[in-house]
């Protein structure tokens, strides 16, 4: 007797069958997600294909996972969603994929094709232009009306995504079209390799004749490093001048932490700042020179400004100088090349007897400049100085057990919390390309989603969250996702009952704070009822108990109830 089941039917290949093929064709390994009614022809080619699918319970969590995963990777994190409402619940996750360069590739569903065009035909989940309200976030929208079109336009938006800079991008598909069968043959080659984005010979001769004649060339080295893989190339440039190195918030990892030529990611710090505007040549590599990295505008250089940037609307877009656009890693290995072979002994001498002035300390009285490495431990000293007149001791032991917990190899990612912001200045990832964050766009809730993308790229590696209680409740549906596919992610939540830097941003501003209070669960108790182990600590504990939790197997949650605060601001009196 047959056990097929009577309304069963051969499958034909369709639409949906074409989007997996695609994926998988171009190098895609998983996929990011959550069904919906218009998306269900690419999932269920998804139990046809290779490709292994993780799915969140909630889009703009997926996105977020997404843009760790392709972090993580250097590479295409695929993100399929459904119309309408499930689409656009991926715009703040996309938005901060666009302002940390993560190539995400979006996939959405549509209503029908004979709903697309502005008309108001009533179709479930339907919108007048649903594109249109990725246009100002994505690097490009892709729209596929014929299955024919489906692999050249997959390839088309890989590509996107994956070229310099990295980036998020859209591409939606209509449901009709993803049910189609279709007589397209099965695909066997499907190429979308980037164009590498090389900088121009005459800059990199200018920018090099610049840097080896100066005597107090400094680096300030972004985001765009980390992403371009060109820490080593930025290593072996900033020795050969003997430049001192910031890293900003995003480039944290770009360059080694205990370096003596580190000047490390104080960049909300006046000191540092003042460091920077010293150079007389100051070479910017992958930053556009931001809000947060110029400490809030404050930024003004006295010598000239070099720029390696990817994305060239940020090339010289808030300080003139000489605009490289360029792919970080191209760039810098040119600059290394050129500068090994046209560096002047006289200027390397001068450098090294007279680095960067050791601004407010050496130079009174006629005294000599330092050496770029003095003047740099000279520099953290003066940081640490200011920090240590404010009584914050607690904030300082809980970011040195956090650092103490975490081993060798570990990724953390960080949620807009207190402690983050901390973090962005004083942490020490001790690795490239080990601490993520939301500070791109800001975003809350971006910090366990993240961590549970880094962990699907590597299962092997022991990867922290960090979140207040504000922005965990964002997040706590995903502590199914963790225990469902059993993610090595340990959560650390800092429960101050508010959202901590609103709180403080508010009484500092107006006297005293609205809308910051909040009503939290027991987090120990809500993670358990997932069935994800959770502890209680202390400042006192956190240490032991943190580690105890990330070196043991599956996800778990460790909360620790503390009022933290920031370290007092150094822009307000520029």
């Amino acid at each position: 007797m047959s056990t097929t089941h009577p309304t069963a039917t051969r499958h034909r290949r369709n639409g949906g069958d074409l989007v997996v093929e695609s994926l998988a064709g171009l190098g895609a390994r998983t996929v990011f997600g959550l069904p919906g009614q218009h998306a269900l022809g690419v999932f269920d080619a998804l139990r046809r294909s290779a490709l292994r699918y993780v799915g969140l319970r909630v889009e703009n969590n997926a996105g977020f996972a997404a843009d760790a995963y392709a972090r993580a990777t250097h590479g295409v994190a695929p993100l399929l969603v459904s119309t309408g409402p499930g689409a656009l619940m991926t715009l703040a996750a996309l938005q901060e994929a666009a302002a940390g360069s993560a190539a995400v590739l979006a996939i959405g569903s549509q209503v029908p094709l004979a709903g697309i065009g502005g008309g108001r035909h009533g179709y479930l989940h339907e919108l007048a232009d649903q594109s249109a309200s990725f246009r100002g976030v994505v690097k490009s929208v892709h729209t596929v009306r014929t299955a024919s079109q489906i692999p050249s336009a997959v390839a088309a938006a890989w590509e996107s995504a994956l070229s310099a800079p990295h980036g998020p991008v859209w591409l939606e598909i209509p449901q009709d079209v993803l049910l189609a069968a279709v007589d397209v043959p099965p695909l066997t080659q499907l190429d979308a390799t980037p164009r590498e984005l090389l900088p121009r010979p005459e800059l990199i001769t200018a920018a090099a004749n610049r840097l080896t004649r100066a005597r107090r060339p400094v680096i300030l080295a972004g985001g765009g490093v980390v992403r371009a893989g060109a820490e080593a190339e930025l290593l072996a440039l900033a020795e050969q001048l003997r430049a001192p190195v910031a890293t900003t918030f995003g480039g944290k990892g770009a360059f080694p932490w205990e370096h003596p030529l580190s000047l490390r990611s104080w960049m909300e710090d006046r000191h540092t700042t003042t460091f920077l505007e010293d150079a007389d040549t100051l070479l910017v590599v992958g930053s556009g020179l931001g809000e947060l990295s110029s400490n809030y505008h404050t930024f003004r250089p006295l010598g000239q400004v070099v720029q390696i940037e990817a994305d060239l609307g940020k090339l010289e877009s808030n300080h003139a100088g000489l605009g490289i656009h360029a792919d970080a890693r191209a760039a810098l290995a040119a600059l290394v090349k050129a500068v090994g072979v046209g560096e002047d002994n006289e200027a390397v001498e001068a450098r090294a007897d007279h680095g960067p002035r050791d601004t407010g300390s050496a130079e009174e009285g006629g005294a000599e400049p330092p050496t770029p490495e003095a003047a740099v431990s000279a520099l953290l000293a003066r940081v640490h100085d200011r920090i240590a007149g404010q009584q914050l001791d607690l904030e300082q032991r809980i970011l040195a057990s956090v650092q103490d917990a975490l081993p060798d190899g570990a990724v953390s990612c960080w949620d807009m919390t207190i402690l983050a912001y901390w973090a962005w200045s004083a942490f020490d990832p001790r690795c490239t390309n080990a601490l993520h964050s939301a500070q791109g766009a800001g975003g809350l809730g971006y910090g366990y989603p993240a961590a549970l993308g880094v962990a699907v790229a590597d299962p092997a590696r022991p990867v922290l969250a960090v979140s207040g209680d504000g922005g965990a409740m964002y997040s706590i549906a995903e502590l199914a996702t963790a225990r469902q596919y059993d993610l090595p992610v340990t959560w650390l939540i800092v429960d101050d009952g508010g959202y901590g830097i609103l709180r403080e941003y508010m009484t500092d501003a107006f006297g005293e704070a609205t809308a910051t209070e909040l009503t939290r669960p027991d987090f120990v108790a809500l993670a358990e009822s997932f069935g994800v182990p959770a502890v209680r600590t202390s400042p006192e504990r956190l240490r032991t108990d943190l580690a105890a939790a990330l070196a043991a197997p599956g996800p778990s949650v460790v909360v620790l109830p503390a009022r933290l605060r920031m370290f007092a601001p150094t822009h307000l009196d520029a």
